[in-house]
């Protein structure tokens, strides 16, 4: 008997249909010592209105690399809360935060750093759009939709496509956006290419893109699908992922903020070692210059540009006031990472 990870839905519905007895489920969700995602569910006998009415929980962080073996307990700190497409009802997500048992802020918890900035800088009203993109894979490792053993024809008519040929995988991203829309993730759209998250003021930006990670992740599982976030999973003649990253102040956004949008500009050109330490592991293997993307080693900007690392939207340009589009961050950042370096660089 073979064993899948396809989940058998019409099995489950029956399931989830039954009452449950006025309690309710809460997932809990949190990022692990390597970036990827982990959840576990608790009871609760009620629907809370408030993340502040959210218990906090713990786990082993050895088995997470959070922390060692002889003092493996971490915290969780619930800190937003989205409604669960998977179960429905009063159901919950609860994305959290990670703590030591002293109460000091766990080395992964890059969210804590990242609300005291944006705090710190909130009558500047940051805004933030991050254009996730991904790879999906069946579970032998193959490309969707690829030739077994082989390569589909060269890239350039899986852009925005239409067609069985062309468009590979269209059931789970339909899925994953109506789960973003029931959940409340601040989601603009989608393409064969990219799931734009966003625009988002403050901290929520970074936790809508983890929550909309985790929802493709759960999808995907109910279809057999795996969801990579590997900047260049597919060597060669190929695009690689990234998650451009758009950013506009109040100041860039009102009249004659073109201005701004250069000085913001000018403020990343000078540290862009220190953007690139932070845009996503094996950035390297995307960054080469091609494929739509500036050299790694090389800081460029232009109007319509996709071949630098910061690109002014053609209407931004016409305009005289926007956002600019950071085209450097890999598709597997950490979003709570990447926008304190964008806030601190160009505000502090």
């Amino acid at each position: 008997m073979s064993i899948s990870n396809k989940s058998n839905t019409e099995t489950l519905a029956k399931y989830l249909e039954l009452d449950q007895g006025g309690k309710v489920q809460a997932e809990y969700i949190w990022i692990d010592g390597d970036g990827g995602l982990r959840a576990k569910t608790r009871t609760l006998d009620q629907k809370p209105t408030d993340v502040s009415q959210l218990p906090e929980w713990n786990f082993d962080g050895s088995s997470t690399n959070q922390a060692p073996g002889d003092n493996s307990d971490v915290l969780l700190r619930p800190a937003a809360i989205f409604k669960d497409p998977f179960r429905r009802g009063d159901n919950i997500l609860v994305l959290c935060e990670c703590y030591n048992n002293d109460g000091t802020p766990n080395r992964t918890n890059y969210r804590h750093c990242c609300t005291k900035i944006m705090q710190t800088y909130t009558d500047c009203h940051p805004w933030f759009g991050i254009e996730q993109e991904y790879t999906l894979f069946d579970l032998e490792t193959n490309v969707l939709g690829w030739p077994k053993g082989g390569f589909p024809g060269p890239q350039g008519p899986y852009y925005c496509s239409v067609g069985a040929n062309v468009a590979f995988g269209r059931d789970i991203v339909e899925a994953h956006y109506r789960a973003c829309l029931y959940a409340g993730v601040t989601i603009s759209g989608v393409n064969a290419e990219v799931m734009p998250v966003g625009p988002c003021e403050g901290i929520d930006m970074r936790d809508h893109l983890w929550m909309a990670r985790f929802l493709l992740k759960r999808v995907a599982e109910d279809f057999g699908a795996v969801v990579s976030f590997h900047p260049k999973p597919i060597k060669g003649n190929w695009n690689g992922a990234g998650c451009h990253t758009n950013y506009s102040t109040q100041a860039m956004r009102e009249e004659g903020g073109i201005k701004a949008i250069y000085d913001a500009i000018d403020k990343m050109s000078t540290r862009h070692a220190e953007h690139i330490a932070v845009y996503g592991e094996d950035n390297d293997q995307r960054l080469t210059g091609r494929h739509e993307t500036g050299h790694i080693s090389q800081f460029s900007f232009g109007v319509a540009n996709r071949g630098a690392s910061i690109r002014i939207p053609r209407h931004v340009a016409a305009e005289g006031k926007g956002y600019l589009e950071d085209r450097r961050p890999a598709s597997n950042i950490d979003p709570y990472r990447v926008t304190h370096v964008i806030v601190e660089s160009t505000l502090a």
